[in-house]
Formats: C-alpha cells, structure tokens, sequence
C-alpha cells in the first residue's frame, strides 16, 4: 500500500510541475523502477552484440496515412556517420503497430536496403507484442482531446516505454529520434564534444533539436526509470510533456539544449491522422560538425557578475551568456582547463544582438602555462598575447603553430576601462586532434 500512496502522491505532483524538487527523493527511490519491464520482444531484423556501444539511437513506428519516411531516417542516420563513427552507434527500430502483415512488408523493404547495417550488428528491428500493452480503450480524456487523439497518445507512450527498456544495456548514452528525421553531418562527432565538455556536471535530458521527442540524449542508466515512468502515466498526458516531468522530478530543472540542432523534422504529414505537420527547426545546420571542443574547465573572473550570468555560461555549447557590469582596465575572465591541451583555433564573441554596445571595446586574449594556485583559484603565471579583440571579438587559428607549450588556461584582460556593461557571448575553442593511430 504504501508504494501505491507513493504513486498516487507522484502522479498529483506532476499535475503541479513547480512542485516538483521536493518529490525528487519520492521518485528516485521507488526501487522497482531500476529494473527492466518483464517484455519478450520479437526480433524481426537483428541481434544485439554483446559489446556495448557509444550511443543507441531509438525510432518507433507506426503505420501511416500519408507518407513513411521511416528508410529516409534510417538512410539519413547511416549516410551521415563516418565509418570510425558507425562502430560506435547502434539504431533500434520498434515497429509498433499492431497491423503484422504492414511490419513484414516493412521488414522485408529494410533488410532489403540495409543488409550490411544489420549484419554489422548497427541495425535491429524489434516489436513488443500486444498482449504486453495495456488497456487501450475507455481512457482518461484530459484536456478534452477527441478519443481517438487520446488513445493516439497514450500507445505512443508505451510504444516508448518498450523501446527504451529494450535498449536498456546496448550503450553508455541513449538518443530518442521520430521516424520522419534528417540528421546533419557526422552528428555523432558533435554529441561526443558536446558530452566530454559536460564531465563532472549534471544532466538528465540534453536536447539536441527543439522539435517534440527529435535528439533527446539520455544516459542509459536512466532508461529502466523513464519508461516505467511512461508506462505509469500512459494515459495522462503527452510524450514530450511527460519527458519535461521527468527531467524535473531528477531535478534537472531548465532546458540544456544545444546550437546549431543537429536532427531536423522532414516529414510532412503527421502519423496521427495523416495530418498536416510543417514543423521545421530553424536551428538546424546540415554540417554542423564545427561544434567547439571546449575542454573540461574552471572558470574565474574579477567582473562584478550581473544575477545569475555566471562565468560558465560563455564557456557553455548552450544558448547562454556571461552579463557583468562595466570593466575596468586590467580586469581578467580566464579558462583553466583540467589538463593542459593544444588548441588549434580560439573564437570569442562579445555583445548581444539586442545589446549591441555591450561589447568589449578594449582587450587582449592571452594564453598561459605554469599553473599555481591563489587565493582566489588557480591562475598562471606566465601568458602570451595572442591578439586583441576587434569590434568586440577575436578569432585566433592555427595556435598550435603559433604557441610552443601545452596550453593551461586562457584569459582575456580589459586593456581599457568601459562605461558600458560587458556580455561575453561565447567562448569557441577547437583542440588538435591526436593523428590516428
């Protein structure tokens, strides 16, 4: 009984989300969600390998009215990877729709045209059968929506919920895609950037596309919980609603979500109804793999810090900034990395596109070695210039040509008071790739 009281009070919590950081414990120790949902799936293409992999990239599908983009997606996925970024990704197709001769057909037209894909163990196809799903019929019908849209819904979150109990132990990192997506060049490579840059850090759900349940990075410990949450609450409210309460609920509270989007919507009709779906990601970019490296850091200024426009939020791959009040000449913003690094490109961009003067009118950027702590953290002691800034910016390449030592931090130093406030809109820095080997 008093794990259903538990449940009961969860499910009132998710009706008032602001609520939700003092039922974190609640959730987080309700110890059945750590195991895996009891499904035996059918293999319809495939076998898992026994080695794990970096990332399992998860698609459900159902039958359409109008239009399957699912082998486009599928395509897009494989043609935009490397053959060095394929070894790391494993997809997992759910088909789930109840109508087996349309999944055979299906089957037969994947395995056609990814033969080699699921030889290599990168492709599965599974199905999770009905008999495992719940009632469908006679659901809550909140918000109002038609029944139809309700019963739509609902399967669509345990569809879900059984893709990510399957892909449970496939991968160290977990990416939920929809069946009607294109992806931009060699995306792994900048999710892989965008992780490493995150060491130490905590996270739940990185977002890598603004577009309902397209690029939503989870680490895989966290599925067994996430679908017995969806599972639990099925029938109450939409997928992508109820992913925004999970991430509450392990208290990640703001969205982390990264530019330029790597997934981008192609599909033009949705899968419920055939009806129209335009939804384009403005931020999306085909090659987007000039993704900054920004290596592990600690982040130190003398600028007095306007509320919560923090030193890390420049450093940051997310949409955020530095805000401090005016400079004054010999005031410093330094990065000092965990290890010392080669870094081959440093781009730094100053001012807002509706705080155009909020620049920084005078400074050098500098890099250093020699690390010694203070007591104010640690600091350098030894800095080359590398340049000033220009209308408030500075980009730097080949500095790993230019600079003899492996660098430990770098700092940028007002060279001249300001009476304008400073936001320091993003810090860009690329390392030297090691040669393969």
């Amino acid at each position: 009984m008093a794990k259903e009281a538990e449940k009961r009070q969860l499910g009132e919590t998710l009706m008032h989300a602001g609520n939700s950081e003092r039922y974190v414990h609640t959730f987080r120790d309700l110890s059945n969600f750590s195991g895996t949902i009891n499904v035996t799936y059918r293999y319809l293409a495939g076998i898992p390998l026994p080695r794990k992999k970096y990332l399992t990239i998860g698609l459900s599908s159902v039958k359409r009215k109008k239009g399957n983009y699912l082998l486009e997606t599928i395509k897009s996925i494989f043609d935009q990877s490397s053959y060095e970024e394929l070894k790391e990704i494993v997809v997992v197709v759910h088909l789930a729709d109840f109508d087996l001769a349309w999944c055979e057909n299906l089957v037969q037209e994947i395995t056609r045209k990814f033969a080699h894909h699921i030889i290599a163990g990168r492709l599965l196809v599974i199905q999770a059968p009905e008999e495992y799903y719940p009632s469908l019929d006679g659901l809550k019908r909140n918000y109002n929506d038609p029944e139809d849209r309700v019963r739509f819904r609902s399967k669509q979150n345990v569809d879900y919920a059984f893709l990510l109990n399957f892909c449970t132990n496939l991968s160290h990192f977990y990416m939920m895609l929809e069946d009607d997506v294109r992806c931009s060049r060699n995306f792994l490579t900048g999710l892989k950037k965008v992780i490493t840059s995150r060491e130490g850090s905590y996270w739940v759900m990185l977002e890598f596309s603004k577009l309902g349940y397209i690029g939503k990075l989870y680490h895989s410990r966290d599925l067994p919980r996430l679908a017995h949450f969806l599972l639990m609450f099925y029938q109450e409210m939409p997928c992508d609603w109820l992913l925004i309460h999970f991430r509450g609920l392990l208290a990640q509270k703001d969205v982390i979500r990264f530019k330029p989007s790597l997934f981008q919507h192609m599909g033009y009709y949705s899968s419920y109804k055939g009806a129209e779906n335009k939804l384009k990601d403005d931020d999306f970019e085909e090659d987007s793999i000039d993704i900054p490296d920004n290596p592990p850091a600690s982040l130190y200024t003398n600028i007095n810090v306007f509320e919560n426009y923090d030193a890390t939020k420049a450093y940051s791959t997310v949409d955020e900034y530095f805000w401090g009040k005016p400079p004054c000449t010999g005031d410093f913003f330094v990065i000092v990395f965990n290890k010392s690094t080669k870094i081959s490109k440093i781009k730094i961009v100053t001012g807002s596109d509706d705080r155009q003067n909020d620049i920084l009118h005078h400074g050098a950027l500098e890099v250093g070695e020699k690390l010694v702590g203070t007591k104010k953290g640690k600091q350098c002691s030894s800095y080359i210039t590398l340049g000033e800034f220009k209308n408030g910016n500075i980009e730097v390449q080949d500095v790993d040509h230019k600079i003899a030592f492996d660098i430990e931090c770098v700092r940028i130093v007002v060279t001249a008071s300001q009476k304008e406030w400073l936001i320091i809109r993003s810090i860009s820095l690329w390392t030297t790739q090691p040669p393969s080997q």
